[in-house]
């Protein structure tokens, strides 16, 4: 189990993205911050989401080598699988589809270097496909068992693919029970280079300090991150290396897993968690 598909148009591998939409996703996710938590993880997806069309680029065409999905849990099993507005209809979407249908383009404001040693704002597109929302409980469970259903099916229909990678945002337990053997089970499922990974990102708005892919259970004194930690998958050779660049620290066996995540950390997270082999066909 290697992970070493090569991935292109004709064997491509899936990104699916479980987003925690309870009511607790709409406080702040800081002291200091006027962004609630649901509006920073829908900007984060956006960004991503740009992102993997601009690496699925070549010259004007975008080649359809990801297949992506976006799962939002909330209420008391309310459960929303895929993307709104022309995309709708499919759990898993081509990225060249993705490409050309986002809900909106917003114009906002970035800072960047004036090449002087200061800052100036600067007025950028930013494609939209996936709005914040919060409301109601948590139904991680009913997600995850949407998740084996998409994945089986995409593994079904590429058998040789590069295991799919599902990426759970959440800031709080479960609420329709114990979210951990749905997790397990959803790992079970294999291509002929691996199982499907699964990768854990736990938000928080208390300031604490950030854990990035931990190597054990023991460095999470809190049950919940331990549960957390798992149900998720342990990083293939290529992004582990890949999370080493950015976080120095990360040592052999580190697991897809994020625990008290701030608005950076979430960023790097979703970079590293879908950084898969770069070459195409």
């Amino acid at each position: 189990m290697v992970y070493e598909a090569e991935i292109g148009s004709r064997n491509p591998t899936c990104f699916l993205f479980l987003i925690d939409q309870s009511g607790s996703m709409g406080k702040p996710w800081a002291a200091d911050s006027a962004k609630t938590k649901a509006q920073g993880v829908a900007d984060a997806v956006n960004r991503l989401l740009q992102a993997l069309v601009y690496r699925s680029a070549r010259g004007d065409h975008v080649l359809d080598r990801y297949w992506i999905g976006v799962v939002g849990y909330s209420g008391d099993e309310d459960i929303g699988l895929g993307f709104l507005g022309e995309l709708a209809g499919e759990a898993l979407q081509p990225v060249s589809r993705i490409a050309a249908r986002p809900l909106r383009v917003e114009r906002r404001s970035k800072k960047v270097d004036d090449g002087a040693g200061g800052l100036v704002e600067q007025v950028i597109n930013f494609p939209v496909w996936f709005d914040p929302a919060a409301h109601g409980r948590t139904p991680m469970c009913k997600a995850l068992v949407a998740a084996h259903l998409v994945v089986a099916g995409f593994v079904g229909k590429y058998p040789n693919c590069f295991p799919p990678i599902i990426i759970n945002i959440t800031d709080g337990a479960a609420t329709d029970g114990n979210p951990e053997p749905f997790a397990i089970e959803l790992q079970g499922i294999a291509s002929t280079d691996g199982n499907v990974l699964v990768f854990n990102i736990h938000i928080s708005e208390s300031g604490m300090q950030p854990v990035l892919f931990p190597t054990c259970q023991e460095m999470l004194v809190d049950p919940y991150a331990q549960m957390l930690f798992r149900m998720s998958s342990p990083l293939p050779p290529a992004m582990l290396a890949q999370a080493r660049m950015a976080e120095c620290s990360v040592a052999d066996g580190a697991r897809g897993f994020g625990f008290n995540a701030d608005l950076a950390s979430v960023v790097t997270f979703l970079d590293i968690g879908t950084r898969v082999d770069t070459r195409t066909r």
